[in-house]
């Protein structure tokens, strides 16, 4: 689904998309709308801008994401400004790519966020996995005697989760460790269901957290 609400930019994203067999199975062009036909029909992946009328962008995604966690959101927006990317990705979105992007790149980055990867323009990932570890490194409360101690991963969760944490795409990790690339997405769900975490940025931000992404 194609979320933006400039008609001939929509348009041609969705024709692009389409033409390069994606299922475009709807359009919007503002927040309130765009809820209400995410809704309706369910997409995987809504590939959205954040400058919109009657519901901004991150609103949307905030909105659809915690409603769906299955949801994956791609950003597509004219905006750099670190605080816009940083807000998205608090929101739920899986990925941002600048509308500058080639209509290649664009193809590329849904097909990568389909199946979880994260996506960024280059150098804003450097950016977020930067507040990742600085808000790991701002203290937490310890948990109290009565509450539950955390899970137990296997060791192959555990190893999959470092790769992640360090910012490898699926098909990096399952190239690494020498399995397929359903299995690290086997094994992705498992440790989500496990930590009871909603998407793969909750999940980063739970191993560095721990260290992961240095060991």
């Amino acid at each position: 689904m194609v979320v933006d609400d400039h008609p001939m930019w929509r348009d041609a994203v969705a024709r692009d998309l389409a033409a390069a067999g994606f299922a475009v199975v709807a359009t919007a062009g503002d927040g309130e709308q765009a809820v209400r036909r995410a809704r309706a029909v369910g997409p995987d992946v809504l590939v959205l801008d954040l400058n919109l009328p009657a519901k901004p962008g991150v609103q949307v995604c905030k909105e659809l994401v915690g409603a769906n966690p299955a949801l994956r959101v791609l950003v597509l927006s004219a905006s750099g400004e670190h605080a816009d990317v940083l807000e998205a990705v608090k929101s739920g979105a899986t990925g941002y790519l600048l509308k500058s992007a080639s209509t290649e790149e664009l193809t590329d980055a849904v097909r990568r966020t389909a199946v979880g990867d994260p996506v960024f323009t280059p150098g804003l990932a450097g950016l977020v996995l930067g507040e990742y570890r600085r808000l790991a490194s701002e203290p937490v409360p310890s948990a109290g005697a009565g509450e539950p101690k955390a899970p137990r991963l296997t060791d192959r969760e555990t190893e999959v989760l470092r790769l992640v944490a360090k910012g490898l795409s699926y098909k990096q990790i399952a190239e690494r460790l020498v399995i397929s690339h359903r299995t690290v997405q086997n094994h992705v769900q498992n440790t989500l269901g496990k930590l009871q975490l909603h998407n793969r940025v909750e999940l980063v931000r739970y191993a560095i957290e721990r260290g992961l992404d240095e060991a």
